[in-house]
């Protein structure tokens, strides 16, 4: 799995932006959207893939054919098993809300299992997608909170009902206040 994931220095990124940070063993990854492709710590991967069928996916890397497939994935631990010829792997995901709560601190596992969701950051409250009573899934869209010139959905950290909604469209709202409990 790794070879996928090697650098060529010869070819570097036009964004900073990390969409994901992907550990397989014990290398981690960055791995970041631009124009022209997607880069792995800096570097284009030059990579074709084509679906085979619903989990299996055949990969073109380097000039050599490789056969993909998803085992199994886990969203709740953000993680996925998959075979590469016939070899498997296990890749943990974090995308750039795990990444950002990790900076602060805050762990995103931690958060599932907390009956409250708190304010990662300090910011504007743009929208709320639930109101007290509301059944909710995890991960379903909670609220719209801007933070630095950009929207960060909070989502449900696990399923439930929302017993109080503590803040309003409009609000200011300060790291760690308490926006919805349940």
């Amino acid at each position: 799995m790794c070879c996928f994931l090697r650098k060529n220095p010869n070819i570097k990124a036009k964004s900073d932006r990390i969409m994901f940070e992907v550990t397989v063993g014990t290398n981690t990854f960055r791995i970041r959207r631009a124009e022209d492709g997607l880069y792995v710590d800096d570097a284009l991967l030059s990579l074709d893939i084509a679906r085979v069928s619903d989990n299996t996916y055949s990969l073109i890397y380097e000039g050599r054919s490789f056969t993909g497939e998803i085992i199994r994935t886990d969203p709740r631990n953000r993680v996925v098993v998959i075979r590469i010829n016939g070899k498997s792997y296990e890749v943990k995901i974090k995308d750039r809300f795990d990444l950002l709560l990790e900076k602060m601190g805050i762990s995103s596992n931690d958060a599932s299992r907390l009956n409250v969701v708190r304010a990662p950051m300090p910011g504007l409250i743009v929208d709320l997608k639930v109101k007290e009573g509301d059944t909710v899934a995890e991960r379903d869209p909670l609220l719209v909170l801007e933070a630095m010139k950009m929207e960060n959905v909070l989502r449900a950290p696990g399923s439930g009902v929302v017993k109080t909604v503590h803040v309003s469209k409009g609000d200011r709202v300060e790291k760690n206040q308490i926006l919805i409990e349940f």
